[in-house]
């Protein structure tokens, strides 16, 4: 126990000296209180860092495609079509892994060619798969949700805020813990490479990204000390706790301390809160205490990290809550439904209306379909039932771009931490058809796939991360 909480302690020193280094200064706070107050002079979050530009008036290549891999699933109906559920790169950039239909979940590496700047050509969708998977995980029941280790490095490296990696070894394997535990390694450390997995009936999963091993478990129990699922995970912006959504309540679990031991704390509490599943998980990037979660009830809360105050309400989406997502200065709220056509975005300094709302198609399907924002925090790129994804710039909402990544639903888009990369996944559930039935049910080579589409980038260029008050300002008057 007392090594544990040297870890911790240790943990959140070398953080504090890091973010005082390396990141934006959050908002002064007093006796632990966060203020959220609109006409109250923020400070500005804006940071300028070398980012290469990506230029969206071009349309993207494919250089890397994935599908023959994804037909292999036994345990899809009909044979074959295991559907992938998402995809997303890891924080250093150096890989990204998917999730499919058939319980699996599947980790690429990126090549050094496209990272070093080489030319690579165009993927054929119809010809083999551009490389097989690095890693495969399979799990016993459907996956509900999954996420990496925020610190997780194969390698030295930068994040994609500029920050050079470190090595945080003793978050996760306190018994390393050292005299010297303050120096700075960035050379590979499999300590870090781990990602989280929650499924049907099971409990958490920490996953080894390396071997494929099971580092750990999460467990917790209903009132008939039965396993019970959670529906979603998210690790907390310090990387020492692991947020799970379950039913009216988060669960709180300390990343280096599987078992059943974990803070319970329910989102309704009498008629204040959010009631339903809580479907999805967000910390703000800012390190300034905020956490979103989404639910199934068509609402958002946001709370203090630190005791789990309520701090706003959001009403606003026709479908359940699928996904919630703060801008890179942590001032925005990007939030996306089920069977919802539009992602909204909130102002969490201002939480009177909706500032506006970006469309995407997805009116007619229960998949979860994600969205992300570009490290530089410029733009946001979203899939859609049309098998295209759209691009938005965040400071006038304005549709940029578009490009037709599949012929099936897009429910999976992610940007690369650092280079002009997205990688995008596509699929639906197909059902049998009888055998009187004479169309044609193959599938072409651009459905239920995975591909890595590369941005033309004018230069490194001075870049912003902001989407400031000024420019913003008037789009609440529209």
């Amino acid at each position: 126990m007392e090594v544990a909480q040297a870890a911790v302690s240790a943990a959140a020193v070398l953080e504090a000296e890091v973010e005082d280094q390396h990141r934006t200064p959050s908002p002064d706070l007093e006796d632990g209180e966060i203020t959220v107050d609109a006409t109250v002079s923020q400070p500005d979050y804006s940071y300028h860092l070398p980012w290469p530009q990506f230029r969206f008036d071009l349309p993207p290549r494919r250089v890397y495609h994935f599908y023959n891999q994804f037909r292999s699933g036994a345990k899809s109906s009909p044979p074959g079509n295991s559907f992938l559920k998402g995809a997303k790169w890891s924080p250093d950039g150096s890989c990204f892994l998917t999730s499919a239909d058939d319980d699996t979940l599947r980790l690429f590496y990126l090549p050094s060619d496209v990272a070093s700047g080489s030319v690579v050509p165009d993927a054929q969708v119809d010809g083999e798969d551009s490389f097989a998977s690095s890693l495969t995980v399979s799990e016993g029941e459907s996956v509900y949700d999954f996420c990496w280790y925020p610190y997780m490095s194969v390698s030295g490296g930068y994040l994609s805020s500029g920050v050079q990696i470190c090595s945080f070894r003793w978050i996760l394997m306190p018994e390393m813990c050292c005299d010297d535990k303050f120096s700075v390694d960035v050379v590979s450390d499999p300590t870090t490479c781990v990602f989280a997995t929650t499924t049907r009936d099971h409990p958490i999963h920490l996953w080894d990204a390396s071997s494929g091993h099971l580092r750990g478990t999460y467990r917790a129990y209903d009132a008939v000390d039965e396993i019970t699922a959670a529906l979603s995970v998210a690790f907390n912006a310090s990387g020492t706790k692991l947020f799970a959504g379950y039913n009216k309540c988060l669960r709180v679990f300390d990343v280096h301390r599987p078992g059943r031991d974990f803070e319970h704390h329910p989102t309704l509490k009498g008629d204040d809160g959010i009631s339903g599943i809580i479907s999805s998980i967000a910390f703000s990037p800012t390190h300034n205490g905020l956490l979103a979660v989404g639910s199934y009830c068509q609402a958002t809360a946001i709370f203090t990290e630190d005791n789990m105050e309520l701090l706003f309400v959001l009403h606003g989406q026709q479908g359940g809550v699928t996904q919630v997502q703060f801008s890179k200065d942590g001032n925005f709220l990007y939030t996306g439904g089920r069977k919802d056509p539009y992602i909204l975005c909130w102002d969490v300094r201002n939480t009177a209306g909706v500032l506006y709302k970006l469309y995407r198609s997805s009116e007619s399907t229960n998949q979860r379909i994600s969205f992300d924002i570009e490290p530089c925090g410029r733009h946001l790129g979203t899939g859609g039932q049309d098998g295209l994804v759209h691009l938005y710039d965040l400071q006038t909402g304005q549709w940029v771009s578009g490009f037709q990544a599949a012929h099936d639903t897009i429910n999976g888009f992610s940007f690369h931490p650092s280079l002009c990369l997205a990688v995008t996944s596509s699929g639906n559930r197909r059902f049998s058809m009888p055998e009187s039935f004479e169309g044609n049910f193959e599938l072409k080579g651009d459905e239920n796939c995975v591909s890595v589409w590369q941005f033309s980038s004018a230069s490194a260029v001075e870049s912003t991360t902001v989407v400031n008050d000024e420019e913003l300002e008037q789009l609440k008057d529209m």
